[in-house]
């Protein structure tokens, strides 16, 4: 999982199609990772950012 905040939302979407070949998961930070930080710079996480589970 990737948390990002909204200016690198799209660096962690990127990441995820260029290691996996699949669309994310997006969805809004929850409570239990709300207190950490982007995985790209200090600010607070807005979106969790997930691989899609496999079948």
């Amino acid at each position: 999982m990737i948390l990002s905040c909204s200016e690198h939302v799209d660096n962690a979407l990127d990441d995820i199609v260029d290691t996996y070949g699949e669309f994310p998961v997006l969805e809004e930070v929850t409570s239990e990772n709300a207190d950490k930080t982007c995985n790209f710079c200090t600010e607070r996480p807005v979106y969790e950012i997930e691989r899609p589970a496999s079948d």
